[in-house]
């Protein structure tokens, strides 16, 4: 292995969340149990040594005045999209700067939607997606994704339709890859999802900010490139920070093919008077698009052997979870209503248990999925079997 991957950091002390903050006020990790951080979507791993190098580059000009955006941070985003997402004939005109994805999703639901207008999401939901509607008083209208025979999430477009229709909905929310399952969908997938929005004169933001993180055997398709319509009815947003951990440095962008939905765009975010980018963050994306490819593949392959064997586990240690092996992200989704049913445990007290055990997972309730945990894959498996081994014991001791 060529970069390290296998490193337990110690992440407490440094300012991450991740490491300081458990999410359940009532949940308190036991006296003398360290916590294994698996909850919020950013890896325990050190980030592409490329990276910190563009950053000390930058550093050494001992000033930081005032800037543009260079040559060099859109030609690194043209470069990445043609040779790892298969986009042609972008433009640096058609990305716009964003202070992080959710950001930029705000800026496009306010000016596309009024005050109490309904937004069509996908369900598990992304909670950051339900807290941007609830802070602009717009409703999420959720249409359930559901697993098929083979255990593969999937949309029902039938459902979409209805939901479009009923609620006169104009605008949705596309998490691709999603978020919190996993799923990478497949180009017919989008297609059909991109037709039914069509149908009913829907605009489209899609978030992709999980787009580099594909694992091996699936292959991530832009929402914008299976038509000519989607392009024109579609804000794509995308970033560095998931796929090389740098969610702490802000710097996200946003990809619009249509001209008045750019201008639009761009001028929701003027307003705010604070959507301009930190010119560290812009090193970072830099030396993450021209150099960090062979520290992504390497990654992936981590990954990749991390959600293998998690599932596996869970399997054994929660028998009747329904759980997709992740194709994309380093997230994990269990639907554990079967198991909770046939133990008679609720699944607050198996929270509890986790991260009574150092195992700090989140409530996947907050998705909008019932008796359901998300757990964060992106760390040394020597923590990851670690972890496993606590959430064995736990269960145990729940079920005795």
């Amino acid at each position: 292995m060529t970069f390290d991957f296998t490193t337990v950091m110690k992440r407490e002390g440094h300012d991450l969340i991740a490491a300081d903050m458990i999410p359940y006020e009532e949940f308190r990790v036991k006296e003398g149990v360290s916590s294994i951080p698996m909850w919020v979507a950013d890896m325990s791993f050190p980030t592409a040594p490329c990276i910190l190098e563009e950053i000390r580059k930058r550093i050494s000009f001992p000033n930081f005045g005032y800037f543009s955006a260079s040559d060099a941070y859109y030609q690194a985003i043209l470069d990445w999209h043609r040779e790892r997402k298969g986009t042609e004939g972008l433009t640096r005109e058609e990305i716009g700067y964003e202070n992080g994805v959710l950001g930029g999703v705000s800026s496009a639901v306010r000016m596309l939607t009024a005050p109490g207008d309904r937004i069509l999401l996908h369900a598990p939901t992304y909670v950051g997606f339900t807290h941007v509607l609830e802070d602009l008083g717009r409703k999420a209208e959720h249409s359930p994704l559901s697993m098929d025979e083979n255990g593969i999430w999937r949309m029902d477009f039938e459902d979409m339709d209805r939901r479009l229709k009923q609620g006169k909905i104009h605008l949705a929310i596309f998490c691709s890859p999603h978020n919190p399952t996993g799923r990478v969908w497949e180009e017919w997938e989008i297609r059909r999802a991109m037709e039914v929005f069509a149908a009913n004169d829907c605009t489209v933001i899609s978030d992709e900010i999980w787009s580099d993180l594909i694992l091996p055997g699936h292959t991530h398709i832009p929402t914008q490139n299976v038509s000519e319509d989607a392009k024109k009815r579609t804000i794509a947003f995308y970033a560095p920070s998931k796929t090389f951990s740098l969610a702490g440095l802000i710097g996200s962008y946003h990809v619009a093919y249509d001209r008045t939905l750019r201008d639009r765009l761009r001028r929701e975010g003027e307003m705010t008077h604070y959507n301009s980018q930190n010119v560290l963050s812009m090193a970072a994306l830099i030396g993450a698009y021209t150099g960090g490819g062979p520290w992504l593949e390497e990654l992936l392959g981590v990954l990749d052997g991390n959600a293998e064997y998690a599932c596996e586990e869970l399997r054994s240690i929660f028998p009747g979870v329904r759980v997709m092996r992740p194709q994309g992200t380093y997230m994990l989704f269990l639907d554990l209503g079967d198991w909770c049913k046939a133990k008679g445990i609720p699944i607050r007290d198996l929270q509890k248990a986790g991260v009574e055990a150092g195992v700090i997972w989140q409530d996947g309730e907050a998705f909008f999925w019932p008796d359901s945990i998300r757990m964060n894959l992106a760390l040394p498996r020597s923590r990851l079997e670690e972890a496993m081994n606590r959430l064995r014991n736990a269960a145990a001791g729940l079920s005795a």
